[in-house]
């Protein structure tokens, strides 16, 4: 089955790129549910990212042999080493595309203009190779839209999708997105793997506008970290977290939920900052939860 990929932007003329973060509710979703796909160790089984050595591709290469090596490198980064990816170049609308089958070779086809715009070829088969082990894990959204977005979230989340946000490029006479998430979006999961793993992408990026965009997203993802109730919450989360629990029912947005356990106690139920996995703790006053999914240990003040 061919699946339409990443896409360019705006031409070779000026046009718009979405900015924002109007995926969030798909992408929040789709991070727990690529984490219980994922092997017992998780994200740290993908903790080495693609590096830009092994993203390069330059003149100098040979057009052939420099994509399948690209192409290795990338499927490699995402665990996939008995995959084969072999790549082709065409005239086509799409960036890329690939025929997902039963391997272990999958053909993955490229738009032309990667032949000398090499810079991004990566970038293009990072999409697809994600294609690839989503479809070995047999994790995908319903719709075709969802589900371009979970494989950008997933590539993005697991080391080879910063090159997709490397490839955003947009100035008054021309623009170029790869992928469906937004530039700060890209950011915001990025972000959210930095939470994880400890690590700082923002020397990688090539370009102001993509390293502007991650910086954004980070900072999103880093303020899940003061949504209430962690103990972290800035005040006026907390007031309104104090006044929804003396009234046992959480206002709209809040984020949170309050329910009755079967001996009648008050519980809160609220997504782990760093893996939007949903946890529910007692209604106690200050605790420590460990999140179950990404184990990531939270204070609270419930």
């Amino acid at each position: 089955m061919r699946r339409p990929s990443a896409r360019r932007r705006g031409g070779p003329g000026p046009g718009p790129v979405e900015h924002g973060f109007p995926h969030l509710a798909t992408v929040r979703a789709a991070i727990p549910a690529l984490l219980r796909r994922l092997p017992p160790d998780g994200l740290r089984s993908y903790a080495a990212p693609l590096s830009p050595a092994d993203a390069a591709f330059t003149a100098a290469d040979d057009l052939h042999l420099g994509a399948h090596r690209v192409a290795s490198a990338v499927a490699a980064a995402l665990r996939l080493p008995d995959a084969r990816m072999v790549v082709a170049f065409r005239d086509m609308p799409e960036a890329a595309t690939v025929e997902l089958a039963a391997g272990p070779e999958y053909f993955v086809e490229v738009n032309d203009r990667f032949r000398t715009h090499r810079r991004d070829l990566a970038a293009a088969l990072a999409h697809e190779a994600t294609h690839v082990l989503l479809h070995r894990l047999g994790l995908r959204f319903p719709d075709t839209a969802g589900n371009e977005l979970l494989t950008d979230t997933a590539a993005a989340y697991l080391g080879v999708g910063w090159l997709l946000l490397d490839a955003y490029r947009e100035d008054r006479h021309s623009s170029q997105k790869l992928g469906y998430l937004t530039p700060e979006e890209f950011g915001y999961v990025l972000g959210k793997r930095a939470l994880l793993l400890g690590e700082d992408l923002s020397a990688w990026f090539t370009g102001p506008q993509a390293y502007e965009a991650y910086v954004r997203g980070r900072a999103l993802a880093e303020r899940d970290l003061r949504r209430a109730p962690l103990a972290a919450a800035d005040r006026a989360q907390r007031r309104r977290y104090l006044h929804d629990r003396a009234a046992g029912a959480a206002s709209p947005g809040a984020g949170y939920r309050f329910e009755r356990d079967g001996g009648g106690r008050l519980r809160v139920s609220f997504c782990c900052p760093v893996c939007e996995q949903r946890l529910r703790v007692p209604v106690a006053g200050p605790l420590r939860a460990r999140c179950g999914l990404c184990r990531t240990v939270l204070d609270c003040d419930t």
